[in-house]
């Protein structure tokens, strides 16, 4: 269904120097010199920013513009086997990607490393077991002494049962392993709620007494729906709430609390299906009445207007607006 043509491209090492230009001076990870993150939970409104294309803003100078605490960095794959890089090649640790880190972290905010996404190797199908999984992704975490993870669960992963069983069984071992370690699992979505296999995960989840932080649905690319975007991701996050609250025996305020947003700003994968700042307002007004756990979008790289004769793309929203309009909405949103 959600084909990403323009969110989730082929992999590429283009964007590191860039990256590696933008770095000052800044204190390695696990450094004491290192700042404690910001107040709000890691995660709760960490735009999605990826290093890997879409010409990356330097995320200090973002977080000076929008006054955004947080991002979770996109993508951590697997290099062919059960062993994580970033992209699926560049190294863990020492390159540009901790660079970029330790200057978020050095200008006052924190990080949360998304696995997966629409393309490329997915540790999920790469690892054998959970297991394996769970030593994956726990190599992560101790890299970047994470305080939150996201499973961006797409494409092959999602729709694998085995697969999903994995992911699920290897989350409550690093949930068991990091008391405090906050989890979020991200997929795709109807206009009403999950679709079969999210259903499936969420129930797999409930099943395994696998306490997740945030299910948490991506509203978009949706083919067809009737009513304005903002309008659409509210029915579609009730849902969730509906089948979060379902499998788990929550009350609907309980279930609220345990279930995300993840939208995407401007012109998505279908051609005539737009979100513009209004629904993203929309969008925050419901996530503060019901106090979800997350709300986030993808992505940074395209909080801008394109050139003139530029269609919307990897580094640009196809609409008009102003730079980084809608990440400033979402740093508003503090549960």
């Amino acid at each position: 269904m959600r084909s990403r043509t323009l969110l989730r491209p082929l992999l590429t090492l283009a964007t590191t120097a860039a990256l590696a230009g933008g770095a000052l001076a800044l204190a390695p990870v696990g450094s004491a010199a290192t700042p404690a993150a910001a107040t709000d939970p890691v995660g709760l409104n960490a735009p999605y920013e990826y290093l890997g294309w879409g010409s990356p803003q330097k995320p200090t100078e973002v977080m000076a513009a929008t006054g955004v605490k947080q991002f979770t960095l996109a993508f951590m794959l697997s290099d062919g086997g059960c062993n994580p890089k970033w992209d699926g090649t560049r190294a863990l640790t020492g390159g540009s990607d901790q660079s970029a880190v330790n200057g978020i972290r050095s200008a006052g905010g924190d990080v949360v490393v998304s696995f997966g996404g629409w393309s490329g190797n997915k540790l999920g199908e790469k690892c054998g077991s959970a297991s394996a999984l769970a030593a994956a992704y726990q190599k992560v975490v101790d890299a970047y002494r994470l305080k939150a993870i996201d499973i961006d669960i797409e494409n092959t992963e999602v729709s694998n049962g085995t697969v999903r069983q994995r992911v699920v069984d290897a989350l409550k071992k690093v949930k068991s392993a990091n008391p405090g370690l906050k989890e979020y699992v991200t997929f795709g979505t109807t206009p009403t709620g999950p679709d079969s296999d999210g259903l499936d995960l969420i129930r797999k989840g409930a099943a395994a007494g696998l306490a997740v932080d945030g299910w948490t649905i991506m509203p978009f690319d949706f083919g067809s729906h009737s009513g304005s975007m903002g309008t659409v991701t509210t029915k579609a996050a009730d849902g969730l709430k509906s089948a979060v609250a379902s499998a788990y025996g929550y009350d609907s305020a309980t279930a609220y609390r345990h279930i995300g947003i993840s939208s995407m700003n401007g012109k998505t994968d279908e051609a005539d299906e737009t979100l513009s700042t209004g629904d993203f307002t929309t969008i925050y007004d419901y996530a503060t009445a019901h106090h979800l756990a997350r709300f986030t979008f993808w992505a940074v790289n395209r909080d801008r207007a394109c050139a003139s004769g530029t269609s919307a793309g990897d580094s640009c929203s196809g609409i008009g607006q102003s730079p980084y309009a809608f990440t400033k909405i979402v740093a508003k949103y503090h549960g």
